[in-house]
């Protein structure tokens, strides 16, 4: 007798699992936590065999008998249904958008959240959608530039060579795991739209630094963080995401040292950044208010997060500096621009920028390399940005006005 779909309604789940036959070997199995299979029996070489066809109702009765004769057709025509859905399984853990989803998946465990989000979204918009699906092992050169050239076409030259880095990466995780034979975008060379040397704009005459500094420190925000935040990095000049992220936790205060983890870190290793007395000022000024724990400089919706990621540059906007005049990253061109002026040890500079190594031989250089020199630099820097602030320029612009 042939199931209907109101018995399967209407079958009870037991104490132990249920067979509900519809012959011609397909069954459903009812199992005592309410779960319904379909299962099908069938003979290869006179061997027998069970594969599962689905779950119900997502498959219905109908389609569960439709999947059960296609099984009948293969096995007649001398198929092992068994053996085609894994060699289906493996085609489809073969396809680019599979193996890349791997390489993320090793890779993660030593990347920040930030980084891994920003591959994730680069390859799941601009990527997968074009080449995605197909065999990893197939895809040529021609066949990734397509999917570049979108990128180019909407203005967007710099994430198209991001896009062709992790598309490398993918390719030669491939061949490593015997999925692919070569990397193909070592054939793009030159083949995309240059991308301009990218540049943050900043002040860099010490007249303009002080104008700078005296409008930071006449701002006026009803946000203690807000107003923090501004007033430090100038001081610390580290990158705006490691101050927007920073945490309670990574400071000393009594040393008056900042540890910022190196997974917070472009180049992946920990940070060190001396704390001037004018910086440790502005902390302890904050500490009562933001801490002990948690977020140094959090956002204003939810104290659990940090500030946005655009919140110092529209500080800098309401002081009227524009975005081709100023930005939060130019504190660090700033920095680095006077300090060298001022004949501090370029390798000191570099060090406390965090800049990588260009020796790579040298790359995984001592976090704490030059850190007492660092130390005085950044006591005396502190106090040149003092000293400019102080003194007023004859010819000095009334942003104001």
């Amino acid at each position: 007798m042939l199931l209907t779909d109101r018995q399967i309604r209407e079958t009870v789940p037991g104490d132990k699992p249920i067979k509900l036959v519809d012959g011609n070997g397909l069954y459903l199995l009812v199992q005592p936590n309410g779960a319904r299979w379909w299962r099908m029996r069938f003979s290869v070489h006179g061997v027998e065999r069970q594969l599962s066809v689905g779950v119900y109702p997502l498959i219905s009765l109908k389609r569960a008998r439709e999947r059960r004769e296609e099984m009948r057709r293969q096995v007649a025509e001398g198929i092992d249904p068994s053996a085609l859905r894994k060699a289906e399984k493996r085609s489809r853990a073969q396809t680019f958008e599979a193996v890349a989803r791997e390489w993320m998946a090793k890779r993660k465990v030593i990347w920040s959240s930030e980084y891994t989000n920003n591959i994730t979204r680069r390859l799941e918009q601009h990527i997968f959608p074009w080449i995605g699906s197909k065999p990893i092992r197939t895809l040529t050169a021609a066949d990734v530039l397509e999917a570049l050239e979108r990128i180019e076409k909407v203005g967007k030259a710099e994430t198209a060579h991001r896009a062709r880095s992790n598309c490398g990466e993918v390719f030669r995780f491939a061949v490593a795991t015997r999925r692919a034979d070569r990397d193909p975008t070592i054939d793009l060379k030159g083949a995309l739209m240059p991308v301009r040397a990218r540049h943050f704009p900043s002040v860099k005459r010490p007249e303009e630094v002080g104008a700078l500094m005296r409008a930071i420190h006449g701002y006026d925000s009803k946000t203690v963080a807000i107003r923090a935040a501004l007033r430090l990095l100038p001081l610390v000049f580290v990158r705006p995401g490691e101050l927007r992220l920073a945490q309670w936790q990574e400071f000393d205060l009594a040393k008056a040292e900042w540890r910022i983890p190196g997974d917070r870190m472009k180049m992946r290793s920990e940070h060190i950044v001396p704390l001037s007395r004018q910086a440790l000022e502005i902390l302890k000024e904050l500490h009562p208010v933001t801490g002990p724990t948690g977020c140094v400089f959090p956002s204003i919706l939810h104290s659990a997060r940090p500030m946005s990621d655009n919140t110092i540059n529209s500080a800098l906007r309401r002081l009227g500096y524009e975005r081709d005049e100023m930005t939060a990253h130019g504190f660090r061109s700033i920095a680095s621009t006077l300090l060298n002026e001022k004949g501090w040890n370029g390798d000191a500079i570099e060090r406390q920028l965090s800049h990588g190594e260009r020796n790579k031989i040298r790359g995984t250089y001592n976090y704490a390399e030059y850190l007492p020199e660092r130390r005085k630099m950044m006591q005396a820097w502190a106090d040149y940005l003092d000293e400019l602030r102080l003194e007023k320029g004859t010819d000095e612009a009334d942003r104001a006005a």
